[in-house]
């Protein structure tokens, strides 16, 4: 491994190594192990106390695996570490995903690369050296050539901006980014905002302790069963001596699960046929609506309206009261706002200390230092919940905000749109890359394998600039252009950039308006490594300097 060394700068001093990466999340825990493989000298900073990034934050009641789940949500490159691990259910919750990951660090001894309790205030490209100078919080600089971002799709906590808020003398948690000591509802009056992925798994388990919950639903979801049930000790012996083959499928599949596609629109059935796959599915829960339903529900208006229809048919069912269940009706394509597991969300507005306000109709007025006051009344609260969200897939980076060649800040660059290639790179910033960025699948993908297989691909072209005596990488205005007209067309296909959602950047003001992930799932991974075979097309490059580092052995 190439040494680590100091340069005196001023009065401080510099630490120089091959790469830097930002994050210690499930992303930066495997860019670190992958640059290690490579022989490189790597520092990873994170803001945290130790590992985890979403998972270490996300401590809220009813957190858990949101999606297809254990024990395929996890790490895919050492067989090894699929052997040692016993998920206990399918649907983990977060604790249990958060030891699986200090698992990994102890496993592969990650920490001693990682400073943690440690922000990135400056992360700025230097042209004379070809390398990325950062200064931190801690007052530690450090020097790289190049800079992996692995700052999470899902970690820059969206705060609203109500009137009054800031006023409010209760308890008041985002969660996002929830203590670590137990937070108590007995006896309390709790108001949540927000019923989307946070909201609809936490309302259920806050009801069942506070004296009273008042949910301000500001948009009505599409939920479904979480099906969660044991891991057993067959389905761990299966997926380890099957192990290579799920690990096939993985790679194939368009989401990175082992599942097998199917290939059926549902307007081949009749709508009897339709409602008894649907009650099959919705026995069975987790993701299998998606996976083991119809392939039309993203694409077609009425194989859509037929699954929005069964689920709405579901909430009437379940919720007791009519003029609660209309206003629990959602009214835009199913899908087209992340899919929400739930754990007994609707049958929670059955119980008498639960009341939902919708807040298109009694909108927030403002708050108050003990109450929110909506437009037709007042409610006294001791707790306030934020389950609202994130600016995602491109806040996290808007928050670090990397100064790139002549010191443009990322802002300016990503002002009108998220400018990118292959959702790796951007123009004007140099050896810079991200995982899970804007225009990548990111979310829409197993984020576990898909961070494997994206830092695998930047491990590649650190290698190739090498190899060919290169100092620098970016791409081209024209490869930028030309990718996101791909992102583009392939979501415009779908009934996805129909409907206001984070995915569009809809849930935060004034940010740029459209759909940012790219939605051809394993597709992709195909176009980048091709893009790589053609001698990496799309990219230019500059000549190592003589006096630019070049450490890389």
């Amino acid at each position: 491994m190439t040494s680590t060394h100091q340069t005196s700068q001023g009065n401080g001093s510099t630490e120089t190594y091959d790469a830097i990466v930002i994050g210690a999340g499930v992303s930066g825990m495997y860019a670190l192990h992958h640059l290690r493989e490579m022989g490189l000298s790597v520092r990873v900073y994170d803001g945290a106390t130790d590992v985890g990034g979403t998972w270490w934050y996300n401590r809220y009641p009813g957190a858990r695996v949101d999606g297809p789940g254990s024990p395929f949500y996890c790490y895919t490159f050492s067989k090894e570490l699929m052997n040692e691990w016993n998920w206990k259910e399918t649907q983990s919750e977060q604790s249990a995903v958060l030891d699986y990951l200090d698992h990994v660090a102890d496993r592969f001894d990650l920490r001693r690369d990682i400073q943690f309790e440690t922000w990135v205030e400056e992360a700025r490209y230097e042209e004379n050296s070809q390398s990325w100078a950062v200064k931190t919080n801690t007052g530690v600089s450090a020097s790289a050539r190049f800079l992996i971002c692995a700052v999470g799709a899902l970690s820059t906590a969206n705060r609203p901006d109500i009137p009054g808020i800031n006023d409010f003398q209760g308890e008041c948690y985002h969660t996002g980014s929830w203590p670590h000591e137990p937070v108590s509802f007995k006896g309390k009056r709790v108001a949540v905002i927000g019923t989307g992925s946070s909201g609809v798994q936490s309302i259920p388990e806050i009801a069942r302790e506070a004296d009273h919950v008042t949910v301000l639903q500001r948009t009505p979801q599409f939920a479904f069963p979480c099906g969660n049930r044991p891991v057993t000790s067959d389905d761990l012996a299966d997926a380890r001596e099957n192990w290579d083959g799920f690990r096939a499928k993985m790679y194939s599949n368009v989401t990175g699960f082992p599942f097998d596609a199917r290939e059926r629109s549902a307007l081949d059935d009749t709508p009897e046929e339709r409602r008894a796959l649907y009650e099959k599915l919705w026995e069975r829960g987790s993701f299998h609506f998606f996976l083991d339903g119809y392939s039309d529900i993203a694409t077609s208006e009425e194989a859509n309206n037929s699954l929005a229809d069964f689920v709405r048919d579901k909430i009437r069912e379940t919720v007791k009261d009519p003029n609660t269940a209309d206003k629990l009706m959602p009214d835009h394509f199913v899908i087209t706002k992340r899919p929400i597991l739930d754990n007994g969300y609707f049958e929670t507005f059955n119980r008498e200390n639960v009341t939902l306000i919708d807040l298109r109709e009694d909108p927030i007025q403002h708050f108050t230092t003990k109450s929110v006051v909506t437009q037709n009344g007042e409610h006294d609260i001791d707790m306030l919940v934020l389950a609202t969200g994130y600016d995602a897939i491109s806040g996290s980076m808007l928050r670090l905000n990397p100064k790139g060649r002549e010191g443009v800040p990322l802002k300016d660059r990503w002002q009108d749109r998220f400018h990118n290639y292959l959702g790796l790179t951007i123009g004007g910033f140099p050896n810079l890359f991200m995982i899970h960025g804007p225009g990548s699948p990111g979310v829409f993908y197993n984020m576990p394998l898909g961070a494997e297989r994206q830092m695998e691909w930047i491990g590649h072209c650190m290698s190739h600039l090498k190899e060919q005596n290169l100092g620098t990488i970016e791409p081209t205005a024209d490869s930028e252009e030309a990718w996101a007209n791909e992102v583009n067309g392939i979501a415009s296909f779908t009934l996805f950039p129909r409907t206001d959602s984070w995915w569009t950047g809809a849930n935060i003001p004034g940010k740029p308006r459209y759909f940012s992930a790219y939605l051809g799932g394993s597709i992709y991974y195909q176009r980048i490594s091709d893009m790589a075979k053609n001698g990496y097309e799309g990219f230019e490059f500059e000549p190592a300097r003589d006096n630019a580092e070049d450490s890389i052995a």
